[in-house]
């Protein structure tokens, strides 16, 4: 999983052009062919698609957004992090929250997830592309490197995962979601395409361990995680991709390298100053991503990938017995 090789997108374009086609192609075939076949059937019409960006320390600047506005918004759940801002980016519609709220005031363990992945799902959003700053576990991931990831491992306690419940107002029964895949490899592609085109590299792939915060690890933790295989470390990760699969939305992340941990003796311990500082060095490069990407993404008919992340949810809900 760490070869410090294998995922680097700094190759010529054509080649990782042709590769990624046919990942795309067959995972697409496995998909039409096994799982969902039922569901496509049924589906005649292109849907509107709607971004939602929920943007972490350091992003969370409304101006990436043209003919914004901004709009309170409730849920079943409580209120998001904060009011959400629509507008678009290369004229499609976009819905960007500020993960931590705006005057970054929540800490990762209170941020209310349910009622921010709830929000987008209430504002038509179908698809989530997150940001995250992260620690780097591997040496061939330095500060300022992006990694679209696409694995995680949960080591949070205490935060809700789940919309279903039991609780009154709240969707009804136990839902069992699959997290594999955990981001949707199709809005992976895309977003991995984008940046070939603009030159950006990027990591294609990598697992990302969520700790609960908001402290930092100790090295011993730290070690512990990099000998697990993790290639990243981070806060938030958990739970908001699992509610996002829950509501039946597509959901990537962009992921910055910002900092070592504190498994590398050879450099400064890691701190939220310091975190930022590489954040800010680097920010443009996932703006420059975003206005990539969104516009490829919303180039594609996602009729039969809208049907499949519902027809997942369907299937793994349990309904109380009368």
């Amino acid at each position: 999983m760490n070869n410090p090789h294998k995922n680097n997108k700094c190759d010529t374009f054509s080649d990782i052009h042709n590769f990624s086609n046919k990942l795309f192609a067959l995972f697409r075939n496995f998909q039409i062919n096994h799982t969902f076949q039922p569901f496509y059937s049924k589906v005649t019409m292109s849907r509107n698609i709607k971004i939602g960006i929920i943007g972490g320390s350091g992003l969370d600047n409304p101006d990436i957004l043209k003919n914004r506005y901004e709009k309170i918004v409730s849920t079943p759940f409580g209120d998001p992090s904060d009011f959400l801002i629509i507008g678009q980016i290369g004229g499609v519609s976009c819905v960007l929250l500020a993960r931590h709220g705006r005057r970054h005031d929540k800490i990762p363990g209170t941020v209310n997830y349910r009622a921010n992945i709830w929000a987008m799902k209430q504002e038509g959003c179908t698809h989530i592309i997150a940001t995250n700053a992260c620690g780097s576990l591997q040496e061939h991931i330095p500060p300022g490197t992006l990694v679209i990831l696409d694995g995680f491992i949960d080591r949070t306690v205490n935060r809700e995962q789940t919309f279903f419940d039991g609780q009154p107002g709240h969707p009804e029964g136990i839902c069992h979601m699959p997290m594999e895949p955990s981001f949707h490899p199709l809005l992976r592609h895309v977003i991995i395409e984008a940046a070939c085109k603009i030159g950006l590299c990027v990591k294609d792939g990598g697992c990302v361990v969520a700790i609960e915060g908001p402290r930092f690890s100790s090295k011993a933790e730290s070690l512990l995680y990099q000998k697990w295989g993790a290639d990243l470390i981070g806060m938030t990760t958990v739970p908001e991709v699992v509610l996002a699969k829950e509501a039946g939305m597509m959901y990537a992340t962009i992921a910055m390298a910002t900092d070592w941990d504190c498994w590398r003796s050879s450099t400064e311990v890691v701190s939220h100053v310091g975190v930022l500082k590489v954040f800010e060095e680097n920010v443009e490069k996932v703006i420059q991503l975003l206005r990539a990407a969104i516009p490829q993404i919303a180039n594609e008919n996602w009729d039969q990938s809208i049907a499949e992340m519902q027809a997942v949810v369907n299937h793994n809900i349990v309904l109380p017995k009368n």
